[in-house]
């Protein structure tokens, strides 16, 4: 019934269309149940509804990530469970529903790095795309000793939890260092707070390693032993993962801006050169 109402509504074709097709970094690797991949390979992408931009103007909505899910699900119906959308497609999924809705050039501002100057900047947002687009996604990395571990993509959902837990330490320690506490009890909350955090990063660790493979070609896809060995290799390696793992889960970000100072900015301390970071927050990228 509810099909044969918008088919027969005159207004029907002034119903918003895809403005814009996008291809995805990691292609049609989905399950359909997450993602119904067109067989051309884009996805379309419709503008934001007014009921889209008011979720996007409330903030618990945002911080639990509801919110995101259900203006992605809004704006592209082939995604059909955003929460499992991978980390590597996030920046071009948000930039495509940008183009959509508001066009294709972006406005920014920034300070310049030693100065209190600022500088008003636009972005063209489809030569983002297109720089996204021209990366190769690689799902391995090597550490100095020969261990070869293979990267499994987070996807939305462990981004969201694993920033709200954090949010909510980090609460939670400013709170206990505002208390009038004893100092024992706070350094107790401290403890549980490092130690809960100490465990987070243990598990978003494992949920990115999808296997290692030994220099003599063992493979390791055992999810006890891959974190016995988390936590029991040296903190030299456990820090090399985890820089390496950092590296590849920025596979598909846009990368910062490449800036040069002018002379003016120099001589009141400015460095010649200086990156501009691109931070596609939906606080401000979608209000």
């Amino acid at each position: 019934m509810e099909k044969m109402t918008e088919n027969t509504n005159p207004l029907h074709k002034y119903f918003r269309t895809p403005s814009i097709y996008v291809s995805l970094p990691c292609g049609s690797t989905y399950d359909p149940k997450v993602l119904e991949m067109p067989q051309s390979g884009e996805i379309g992408v419709m503008p934001m509804t007014a009921k889209d931009e008011i979720i996007f103007k409330t903030p618990d909505a945002l911080m639990n990530g509801q919110g995101v899910v259900d203006v992605i699900q809004s704006c592209i119906p082939a995604i059909k469970d955003a929460w499992q959308i991978k980390n590597y497609d996030l920046d071009t999924v948000l930039i495509a529903i940008r183009i959509a809705t508001y066009g294709e050039m972006m406005d920014m501002n920034y300070t310049v790095p030693g100065t209190s100057v600022k500088v008003d900047h636009s972005l063209n947002l489809p030569a983002l795309l297109e720089n996204i687009k021209s990366i190769k996604i690689e799902d391995t990395i090597t550490l100095k000793d020969g261990l070869k571990i293979t990267v499994e993509p987070l996807v939305y959902k462990d981004i969201t939890q694993t920033a709200l837990t954090t949010f909510q330490q980090q609460k939670m320690f400013s709170q206990v260092s505002n208390s009038q506490a004893p100092d024992v009890e706070k350094t107790k909350k401290f403890n549980e707070a490092f130690n809960h955090l100490n465990e987070l990063t243990t598990e978003l660790m494992m949920k990115n390693i999808s296997k290692i493979t030994t220099p003599d070609g063992t493979v390791v896809e055992d999810k006890t032993q891959i974190k016995q060995f988390i936590e029991n290799a040296n903190a030299v390696m456990v820090n090399e993962i985890t820089e390496k793992l950092a590296d590849i889960r920025s596979q598909g970000s846009v990368k910062p801006l490449k800036m040069k100072a002018t002379e003016e900015q120099i001589k009141i301390g400015a460095p010649a050169n200086y990156d501009v970071p691109i931070t596609f927050d939906t606080a401000n990228f979608f209000v």
